[in-house]
């Protein structure tokens, strides 16, 4: 992607939030955005796969904070004029557009940086190192270059999500051209070096006292021309590709999670690495457990004779067998319990626990021999006032 195209794009837009945006609400509006366009729900929609890749590129940046800072400062700086493009633009928005794009994953290679959706920029001063160095070779051009980051979306259920589990991801990404193999050639034919800047992929030109390195205008920064470009991808060498990976999802992931795959990206180029895969993670809900951090929480109903005089109780665990669970006489509604290593695992190999939370379960009818049993208890409780002193001061005349 060229400098000009990168920072003409309005990432705020793509993703319909404010410039002021916190991270929940760009974090809220791309999801949103990403179900709607994702590939899978919309099988052979170009345009669909298209608004996919934009949306997770206006991501990609803006989910990080420091992505975030440089891109505002970059738009900010070239937007305002204060760097001109080669070729007479100035910048975004200028009254050119003859210059020539550069290729800021190149500049930021030679800048010794990383380059756009690999993990941050390196400063605007690795930026302004790469244009303005002095006396260096300019062959950033063939370096190797990182491939992008990608994202995607999985979910699970819950039992999954707490144990850990393994899924198919269908994954679209920018990759070499399937036809021509990224040399942007016509089959039967070959790329060649550039004449014009011996394949280094730029030139240079004094300005000032100091060497100005810029994208050669003959071959647009590749180092290589082709006299049949590939009428595939028009002589780019780049395409999209679709395949399906095995992901491992760890154990006691939360829903919400982003989890980070090293190297399961998109592919680099020239012997580049392989950018990352991040998977946001999605949790249904469970019939009958909850999740406080690393603890299962699990409600349990009991009758009022097993709370008033105590019981042992027979507990589900998840995937496990189940648990006694013992309730001391006098037991409150709503009281927990805690049963050691039956929650989700750790990292370190732990577990955390089950809280169990008891519920007295009121009966909704009763035979007569009950009803004249609890009518007798109340009669024998009559010395018990479980609301004394509740309307003390409000209920009684007291002050307010």
């Amino acid at each position: 992607m060229s400098a000009r195209d990168y920072l003409e794009k309005d990432f705020y837009q793509v993703l319909g939030v404010p410039k002021d945006a916190s991270q929940d609400a760009i974090k809220k509006a791309y999801r949103k955005l990403a179900r709607q366009y994702h590939p899978d729900k919309n099988k052979g929609d170009t345009a669909a796969e298209d608004r996919f890749k934009e949306i997770t590129e206006a991501y990609d940046v803006l989910s990080d904070e420091h992505k975030r800072k440089e891109y505002d400062e970059g738009r900010a700086l070239f937007g305002s004029g204060g760097f001109r493009f080669p070729g007479g633009g100035g910048g975004p928005g200028g009254a050119s557009g003859a210059g020539v794009p550069f290729d800021l994953n190149d500049l930021f290679a030679q800048a010794g940086g990383t380059p756009p959706g690999g993990g941050g920029f390196g400063g605007l001063g690795d930026l302004f190192g790469g244009l303005f160095n002095r006396g260096r070779g300019a062959t950033a051009g063939t370096q190797p270059r990182r491939g992008s980051d990608v994202e995607s979306e999985v979910t699970l259920g819950f039992t999954e999500a707490v144990e850990g589990v393994t899924v198919p991801l269908r994954l679209t990404a920018e990759s070499a051209c399937a036809v021509c193999h990224g040399t942007g050639a016509k089959a039967g034919t070959t790329p060649r070096l550039c004449p014009s800047c011996n394949g280094s992929g730029q030139t240079r030109r004094d300005a000032g006292g100091f060497a100005f390195a810029e994208p050669c205008r003959e071959c647009r920064g590749r180092g290589l021309v082709t006299d049949s470009p590939c009428p595939t991808c028009h002589g780019s060498g780049r395409g999209t590709s679709t395949r399906t990976i095995q992901a491992r999802i760890p154990a006691g992931v939360a829903d919400g999670a982003r989890i980070r795959l090293k190297g399961k990206g998109a592919p680099g180029e020239r012997g580049g690495p392989n950018g990352d895969l991040y998977v946001v993670v999605h949790v249904t809900p469970h019939r009958l457990f909850g999740r406080s951090g690393d603890n299962l929480t699990l409600k349990v109903p009991v009758t009022f004779p097993e709370a008033a005089l105590g019981a042992s109780v027979r507990v589900p665990t998840l995937g496990g067998a189940p648990v006694t669970l013992k309730v001391p006489p006098g037991t409150a509604n709503g009281r927990t319990f805690r049963i050691k290593g039956k929650g989700t695992p750790r990292r370190d190999g732990s577990r955390g626990d089950l809280l169990v939370t008891v519920e007295v379960a009121v009966p909704q009818s009763l035979d007569p021999s009950a009803r004249d049993a609890l009518a007798a208890y109340r009669a024998a409780t009559t010395g018990h006032d479980p609301r004394a002193g509740l309307l003390d001061e409000h209920g009684r005349g007291g002050g307010g």
